[in-house]
């Protein structure tokens, strides 16, 4: 039996007639993109850490850039669960510590100074989109106006009173 088959749609599911609108806001794709970015660049970090360190001359620096594959990883997929504000917040922390680690390979007797400089630009460029990312996930997922209080609510539409051995009433007629 081949694996596609057991995937078929059967003639009783539903049929999609037309596509609308998406559910995702931009700000979600951007969020969504990021994380995958992120997955994508910690792998590399993970598995190509000597060629990084080599070409931003800082050779010995590798195990640091394979622990930060490992958060952008995490990062990564924390922006891609339902928890995206804790991933992108992550993200921004995260390029925090690679804007302080690249600065310090800026210095005067680094041969390959230039390629730090592209690489502090690049991380400026992704740490606005997470900025950007992050203040419009958190303003669309968050709670505008009063906050309602709906403690004095029970769930039963007569209230509780009513309720109350309303089971053993039923029970009884059903029994008698």
């Amino acid at each position: 039996m081949n694996l596609l088959s057991t995937l078929k749609r059967s003639k009783s599911d539903p049929k999609v007639l037309e596509k609308g609108p998406s559910s995702f806001s931009s700000s979600d794709r951007l969020a969504r993109n990021l994380g995958w970015f992120s997955i994508g660049l910690g792998l590399v970090e993970l598995f190509g850490a000597h060629r990084i360190t080599r070409a931003l001359g800082m050779e010995g620096q590798e195990v640091m850039v394979r622990s930060y594959g490992l958060r952008e990883i995490g990062s990564g997929m924390m922006t891609l669960s339902v928890d995206k504000e804790v991933g992108l917040a992550s993200r921004i922390a995260g390029d925090g510590l690679d804007i302080v680690a690249l600065g310090s390979a800026m210095h005067p007797d680094n041969p390959k100074q230039d390629n730090v400089a592209i690489a502090l630009f690049m991380v400026a460029g992704v740490t606005l989109l997470d900025f950007i990312a992050a203040g419009a996930a958190t303003g669309r997922h968050m709670r505008r106006g009063e906050v309602k209080d709906f403690g004095d609510r029970s769930g039963f539409p007569k209230g509780v009173s009513a309720s109350r051995g309303l089971a053993k009433e039923k029970a009884k007629a059903l029994m008698g």
